[in-house]
């Protein structure tokens, strides 16, 4: 007989060797000898002093558990198969070229980054010199933004695919079996490179290609249908399907496709600053103690939402024992994220802070720019930022409670970001719209997590990626609705917020590009 159960475990037993087996031989009334737990989902529950493990588990009485996954990928050998042409090699682009495989067809992928080693090299540049390389950065590269991040897995896109198939594929390709157990699933940036060379090495295995440091500078379309790709270095390659899958940060190509008079939207999207705070403070607010955390418990995290003047303040990208990296994609520009190690062992925490952007009623002075206003305002506040911060990839940054009652930091708290940080006065050098609102934001979360407000968190600007601020429109057949056997998909035409959801688009694109093949 198989039965599921919820245990629910305080802090003070977890340690102790077989306790699941014996909550749940004492609520079954079963022998322990005569049940065998396979543990389904695991929270923890730190709204009280008491803290507790909540389990779902399925027990399985007088019979052998069952491990058998939920999935099985079965690719083909796809080396003489029609190609599908996949446009930027992040999250949406990986699971669009692997559901290919899985549907007969030869993905095509064309990154205009480096393979994941390389990349490394280009990512020093930025922490140690001070050099954008504008085709290969935090953002631009084998596994786009998320390989280099802190592969948070956490999605609330549950209608728009299956959930569970992605995180099960990525165990297949390497990742810790953990992720389908954890409520918070997180893989780190340390393991996501292996994972990401993995994906490459399946597609390529099955037939598929993939090709690097391959820049995308033009579509070739004959009456409103896509006939070719043009790249960089002078290729043309003929193609009916096209999978654009660029990320949210493929200027380029947004203005790309203004320029050919493609229909694009302006989008509503989020600005703002990173905060940075000692792990041992948040530790403190969430788990009610004053020295070390328990051994059993993980780096703690949070999250946080104010309305202030009718547009919502709220933690974006949570990194508990993190670090905070430059995201920039061009030279000129400052951008920060963050991002977390699987082992979560930084003595920081760091989150991005940010402020909603009605990108219709906000941003009034950007209306010249049509359905680009909102990029532009992006740029602009990067540009002031790379201004404040010493004209090079230092950050701009402020003590957290000098920045709420607006004075300047003379003395700055020490920082993750590596390429260094100098003291700047952005609670006047913000737009109004963010600054206010972050200032009145933070105020509110001081009052939510006691100990939050406090001069020995910096905040660190600016936080300017959280979305794409454009959408690429389609049809209900995930076809641009002008031009046929174009595919907007994932982050970059404003369809997803993370890897799963831009996993789960990329596979729902795939299937759709394969229809009529």
């Amino acid at each position: 007989m198989i039965r599921n159960i919820q245990l629910r475990v305080p802090l003070k037993e977890v340690s102790l060797e077989g306790i699941l087996l014996k909550k749940a031989a004492q609520y079954l009334g079963e022998s322990e000898q005569n049940l065998v737990i396979k543990v389904l989902r695991k929270s923890i529950d730190a709204r009280k002093p008491t803290i507790y493990f909540n389990y779902k588990v399925t027990v399985y009485i007088g019979e052998q558990s069952r491990e058998e996954d939920q999935y099985s990928f079965t690719y083909k050998d796809v080396s003489k198969a029609k190609p599908i042409h996949i446009i930027g090699f992040g999250p949406a682009g990986m699971w669009a070229a692997l559901r290919c495989l899985e549907l007969g067809f030869k993905p095509i992928v064309l990154e205009r980054g480096k393979n994941v080693q390389d990349r490394r090299r280009d990512l020093k540049a930025i922490n140690r010199d001070h050099i954008v390389g504008e085709d290969s950065n935090y953002c631009f590269g084998e596994g786009g933004a998320g390989t280099y991040s802190d592969g948070k897995l956490y999605t609330r896109s549950l209608k728009r695919g299956d959930v569970r198939r992605v995180f099960e594929s990525l165990v297949h390709h390497g990742a810790t079996p953990q992720i389908l157990i954890d409520a918070h699933p997180h893989i780190g940036t340390n393991k996501l490179p292996k994972i990401v060379q993995n994906i490459r090495e399946t597609i390529l295995k099955y037939g598929g290609e993939v090709h690097f440091e391959s820049r995308v500078t033009d579509l070739l379309i004959k009456d409103n249908v896509v006939k070719a790709i043009q790249l960089l270095d002078g290729r043309e390659l003929p193609t009916e399907r096209i999978i654009l899958a660029t990320g949210h940060s493929a200027r380029d190509i947004f203005y790309l496709l203004h320029k050919k008079n493609i229909g694009l939207q302006a989008k509503s999207f989020a600005m703002g600053v990173r905060v940075e705070h000692p792990q041992h403070i948040i530790d403190g607010i969430q788990y009610h103690c004053n020295g070390a955390r328990n051994e059993h418990l993980p780096a703690a995290s949070y999250s946080l939402v104010q309305q202030v003047k009718e547009r919502g303040v709220y933690s974006f990208c949570m990194c508990p024992g993190g670090f905070i990296v430059p995201a920039a994609t061009a030279n000129g520009e400052v951008v920060v994220n963050g991002m977390s190690p699987s082992k979560r062992n930084s003595v920081y925490a760091n989150s991005g802070i940010v402020v909603e952007i009605n990108v219709d009623r906000d941003i009034r002075k950007y209306e010249h720019f049509g359905v680009l206003k909102g990029l532009e305002y992006q740029k602009d506040l990067e540009r002031l930022a790379f201004t404040a911060g010493g004209r090079c990839q230092t950050a701009p940054a402020q003590r957290l409670t000098d920045f709420v009652e607006g004075n300047f930091s003379t003395v700055l708290n020490p920082t993750s970001y590596q390429p260094g940080l100098k003291s700047a006065p952005l609670h006047s050098l913000l737009p109004k719209i963010i600054g206010s609102r972050l200032r009145a934001g933070f105020a509110a979360f001081g009052q939510k997590m006691k100990g939050y407000y406090t001069e020995e968190a910096n905040i660190v600007g600016v936080e300017s990626r959280t979305s794409s601020p454009i959408n690429i429109p389609r049809k209900e057949n995930l076809e641009h609705p002008q031009i046929q056997g174009l595919f907007p998909c994932g982050e970059g035409g404003g369809y997803a917020g993370g890897i799963i959801s831009a996993a789960m688009d990329g596979e729902r694109c795939a299937e759709a590009a394969a229809q009529g093949l």
